[in-house]
């Protein structure tokens, strides 16, 4: 079984294992962090001010995902699972309307953030479809090699949605770093919050 990569230093031996996380677990992890952030979003408890950050979290934490997605998780499974590119040709276009919809919301009370929450339930159940085989398939090795490629397309990968760039290798690992650029430019003179962490901050009174 072959999983495509990018260009690697060549192992020493077959029992080669890099450092850092495989790219399956990092998926399962950010998986239960969108579950969180869309609990805590549709929650009606929620202060007006506070629902905006985390929607704001959310909807970075989600760009993020779904960029790093295409650019690594989607072509491994095409390529190693079976009925993977099917699978992935399906999940590419809910993906799409998912970015479509967030960006569509009018702010944290829009009726459509209960369509977004949704989505994303069903994006979690559909992408694990994808994760579990490729576990069997893959050697550790690669999940870990995939694992810290995908951490360095997330720094680089847009923080708002952007439904109608490229979904697929060459171009979308060309253009999402571009328009991540932007993104982060904008994020940094509006003081907006995209991570989990920054959730844990007091907002400026």
């Amino acid at each position: 079984m072959t999983v495509p990569l990018p260009p690697l230093p060549p192992a020493a031996d077959d029992a080669y294992r890099p450092g850092g996380r495989s790219l399956a677990d990092l998926v399962d992890r950010e998986h239960r962090a969108l579950l969180g952030l869309v609990e805590q979003v549709t929650d009606p408890r929620l202060t007006a001010p506070r629902r905006r950050e985390v929607l704001d979290v959310l909807t970075a934490a989600l760009s993020r995902h779904v960029s790093a997605e295409e650019q690594y998780l989607f072509p491994a499974a095409r390529a190693a699972v079976p009925e993977g590119a099917e699978l992935v040709d399906r999940e590419i276009e809910a993906d799409a309307a998912l970015l479509t919809a967030l960006k569509g919301l009018s702010g944290p009370d829009d009726p459509g953030l209960t369509e977004v929450a949704e989505r994303v339930r069903r994006h979690v159940s559909r992408v694990a479809a994808l994760v579990t085989p490729l576990r069997e398939v893959a050697s550790d090795a690669e999940l870990i090699r995939l694992g810290n490629r995908w951490e360095i397309a997330e720094e680089a990968a847009p923080t708002r949605p952007h439904p109608g760039t490229p979904a697929t290798p060459p171009w979308n690992k060309i253009v999402e770093p571009a328009v991540g650029v932007l993104d982060k430019v904008r994020d940094v003179v509006t003081g907006r919050r995209t991570r989990l962490s920054d959730l844990e901050r007091p907002r400026e009174q």
